[in-house]
């Protein structure tokens, strides 16, 4: 039995570590799987005659988990003005009466395939035709 451990900075939540414990508990080999939220590592316990380390390396990169986590950020420009990687968009503001002295910002952003914060395990969201119910 060996073991390896992984710097995962995608895994910043505690539904990834259920997600990565699932996906590598499946694989012929893995004995054991201690993953971390907090600290972004995962060790695995497994048996190297059943299951080489960069397969399961090859398994985390597939499922998203492995490489540099990207957030996006303020570009400093403004909303109005294109940049060189970003087209302008716009940003509005609302204040209701109603809601007294809450205001709510909205921001319409293009779709891009995917979730805005990049979450592995994540895909976008599909349309699902919903079938109508009678009461009777």
């Amino acid at each position: 039995m060996q073991t390896l451990s992984l710097n995962v900075p995608k895994m910043f939540g505690d539904h990834h570590v259920l997600a990565v414990r699932n996906l590598l508990l499946e694989m012929d080999g893995v004995l054991d799987v201690y993953a971390s939220s907090s600290f972004q590592i995962i060790e695995v316990q497994y048996d190297p005659a059943k299951l080489p380390p960069n397969t399961i390396e090859t398994k985390l990169e597939e499922a998203g988990y492995l490489g540099e986590l990207i957030i996006p950020a303020e570009t400093g420009a403004p909303a109005t003005e294109k940049t060189a990687d970003q087209p302008a968009f716009f940003r509005h503001t609302a204040a209701y009466a109603q809601t007294g002295q809450t205001i709510s910002f909205a921001q319409k952003l293009p779709f891009v395939g995917r979730p805005l914060w990049p979450c592995p395990g994540m895909g976008p969201i599909k349309m699902v035709e919903e079938e109508e119910v009678t009461h009777g």
